[in-house]
């Protein structure tokens, strides 16, 4: 224990040094003030004020040679008004031909397509930004980012800003308007962060203004240049409201051999944002309805722990850089989906809540929702408050605080009337360990009241979790060393819990070096890690080892790699593998070896192809798994995906095989116009869905949606229809 105290003592004291170093190579960019006559967007520069304005132009290569002069070049300039701010840049293409862009639709992954990305730090504190992100055919894409032990950028943040694009025998170029009543800010300040990264996917070039190290990047705001001469923007009465209008059609089956209910229901809700000042905002929403969120892929469980699936709902993803609790530790004491959604099932939210923002060095959330009753629950009230104060350069040091509640007039036994959640995080980061390296250390404590108000037996101690992380993120070597207990009744009522009662130890180290001589292989990457699940009396419970002698990444984007794992299972109760009774692994320990291999042509084909081959020991016997995915993109705007995954599994206790298939279809006929379909089928639950969405957003901020969902179960050979709903639903949004 005092070693420990010395490791840490000296890490506070490196980031306190670096907390008061200066870079004085910081690179900046001016922005100049417009008259917004002048302008006229359509993605060319040829008005007269970008010739007087002077940009940047000096990038460097993250990738393939880091360091070097990119390939091709590239300009920028920026300019504004008192309500818009107007990025301008030209990408010079020596191939304007070879230029890949092959998506539209918002939010998109871009793995696929040239890019051009941008990140906007409003507060100038080097810890959160807006990120933003084109390619050549205006797909709009952006997200929150904040620093932590990894990346974190939630990309379910949606700005109302706008592209227009234009591709020419030069290459192509952009005209970007951002208003400032979409973005957060010091109003007191007139130089914010900022930084820029390019993509040119042929050559899979990586380039960027400044932060080029592998170590840093456009995701660390720390690394960004600066932009300066911002004065007397506005962000108007800073008063958003956004009304929503829904026809939904329904008919869902009843119990077996009764038929059908059919619905028809109008529908309707409001959202209003106020900006208290430039960085603080209070929401109100009432009759939410989350009718347009896209369904999760199904997935077929063989452990025996629970899946924890993303949460995809705007109202409670904004923010959600604020509500992260001690990123990477695999701890979520607050969990979303807990509200709203039951067994699957939504629950109508029938009014909610917050605040969110900063107050100078504090980060804030505030959040009351209230959901409504129905057969299966009571009317139930959901409390959040999320404290996190900024201190030195990059740390920082929270509180998180829950609370469940029912009232107690209800009838329903569940769920139990009052719970509440406690947990405290701390965040020490520095990039300029050993001058330029970064080191991170985290710890973190929850505990939780007993869901029973008459038990007077179950500790504190028992009800909680604690740990500790170290993180060494760097290139071509990372690392990181994690320890962590969970108590045996720990269960934080709006929370999420894998597995608890136990203690786990993970050291994990990577070399991943660039190989810059070579003209087919990029990387090469190293790995091993080792998990080391205990129980609370100290029995080894889980053990895994797990090393990949070689993973490759080539030149051409093809990637290929091979890892084995040694694992150990200390099976404390009969575990019925596949639901149903029909097979149960008996109480034992388990030892086994298995192998997996990955391969995945490059994305920037029109043709790619994704395998996943596991196979070895599994509990009493063997288990091979195969999961492949082939997506097609005969044009611009369409990309069909196929996905397979077959398991194989060979038990003393029995043998089964399962499958799941799935498509998704995206028909992109404009940034502004899409559909998607997706379709999943698999022979556990034998349950076929399809999921059917068509977007058009009149302006940005303002959508309509007709989405149509069905699904069948097999019986005997014939699918039978369960559900099947359609629906219409209108948004539009309003600023002041």
């Amino acid at each position: 224990m005092k070693n420990f105290f010395s490791v840490l003592t000296l890490i506070v004291f490196s980031f306190n040094l670096q907390s008061q170093s200066q870079n004085d190579s910081t690179k900046s960019i001016k922005a100049y003030k417009i008259n917004r006559e002048e302008i006229i967007l359509d993605g060319k520069l040829d008005e007269l004020f970008w010739n007087n304005i002077k940009g940047i132009d000096r990038f460097l290569m993250q990738e393939p040679v880091e360091g070097n002069k990119p390939t091709e070049n590239t300009l920028i300039k920026i300019a504004y008004d008192e309500n818009y701010l107007y990025i301008g840049a030209i990408l010079y293409d020596s191939d304007p031909k070879g230029i890949k862009s092959f998506k539209m639709k918002k939010d998109s992954p871009l793995n696929t397509d040239d890019r051009f990305m941008w990140i906007l730090d409003t507060y100038l504190d080097g810890r959160n930004a807006y990120f933003f992100e084109i390619n050549p055919k205006g797909l709009m894409g952006d997200g929150l980012l904040s620093i932590g032990q990894g990346l974190s950028l939630n990309k379910n943040w949606d700005g109302i800003w706008r592209p227009w694009t234009f591709i020419g025998d030069f290459g192509w170029s952009t005209e970007i308007r951002i208003p400032f009543h979409t973005l957060n800010f010091d109003s007191k300040i007139s130089t914010w962060g900022i930084n820029f990264q390019r993509t040119v996917r042929r050559k899979n070039e990586e380039i960027l203004w400044t932060g080029h190290k592998r170590n840093q990047g456009l995701f660390r705001p720390q690394n960004a240049g600066r932009l300066e001469g911002l004065k007397n923007i506005s962000q108007g009465l800073g008063l958003e409201i956004i009304g929503y209008g829904k026809i939904e059609n329904s008919k869902i089956e009843k119990d077996v051999g009764e038929g059908y209910n059919k619905n028809t229901n109008l529908n309707g809700g409001v959202d209003i944002n106020y900006n208290i000042n430039p960085g603080l905002k209070a929401s109100i929403t009432i009759n939410t309805d989350f009718a347009e969120t896209e369904v999760d892929n199904r997935q077929i469980n063989l452990t025996r722990f629970p899946i924890r699936f993303p949460e995809k709902r705007d109202f409670f993803l904004e923010g959600a850089n604020i509500y992260q609790f001690a990123p990477r530790s695999g701890v979520y004491p607050y969990f979303s989906r807990k509200i709203g959604l039951q067994s699957g099932n939504r629950i109508a939210v029938l009014y909610g809540g917050k605040i969110i923002g900063k107050i100078g060095k504090l980060e804030i959330v505030a959040q009351q929702v209230k959901t409504k009753k129905t057969d299966i629950t009571n009317s139930e009230d959901f409390s959040l408050l999320r404290l996190k104060k900024n201190f030195l350069k990059e740390s920082s040091i929270g509180i998180l605080y829950t609370r469940r509640h029912s009232k107690d007039t209800e009838k329903l036994t569940e769920p139990i009337q009052d719970r509440n959640t406690l947990g405290i995080d701390l965040t020490l980061n520095t990039s300029s360990f050993l001058s330029n390296k970064n080191l991170q250390f985290q710890a973190f404590a929850i505990l939780h009241n007993s869901p029973n108000p008459n038990d007077i037996i179950t500790k504190t101690w028992d009800r909680s979790t604690r740990g500790l992380r170290f993180n060494f993120p760097n290139k071509p070597w990372s690392g990181s060393v994690s320890y962590r207990e969970f108590g045996n009744s720990y269960d934080p009522a709006i929370g999420f819990v894998q597995r608890n009662s136990f203690r786990r130890v993970e050291p994990r180290i990577n070399f991943s070096p660039l190989i810059e001589n070579s003209d087919i292989i990029r990387e090469l990457t190293w790995e091993f890690s080792f998990e080391n699940l205990m129980s609370l009396n100290w029995e080894k419970m889980t053990q895994n080892i797990r090393f990949t002698p070689l993973s490759i990444r080539f030149e051409s984007g093809d990637e290929v790699s091979y890892q084995f794992i040694r694992n150990f299972e200390n099976l404390d109760f009969n575990f019925n593998i596949l639901g149903d009774n029909s097979i149960i692994i008996p109480i034992g320990k388990y030892q086994n070896w298995s192998h997996k291999i990955e391969f995945e042509t490059a994305n920037h084909r029109k043709l790619v192809y994704e395998i996943e081959i596991n196979t070895g020991g599994f509990w009493s016997g063997n288990r091979t798994d195969f999961q492949n995915m082939l997506t097609i993109r005969p044009f611009s705007g369409i990309n069909l995906s196929i996905g397979y995954i077959h398991s194989n599994v060979k038990l003393n206790e029995g043998d089964f095989k399962t499958n799941l298939f799935r498509f998704l279809g995206d028909f992109d006929f404009s940034p502004f116009i899409s559909f998607s379909s997706n379709i999943q089928y698999d022979d556990v639950s034998e349950k076929l869905g399809m999921n059917n969405r068509f977007r058009y957003t009149i302006v940005p901020g303002s959508d309509i949606y007709f989405v149509y969902n069905h699904n069948w179960i097999d019986q005997e050979g014939k699918f039978k229809t369960t559900s099947n709903i359609g629906i219409t639903k209108i948004t539009y949004t309003h600023r002041l």
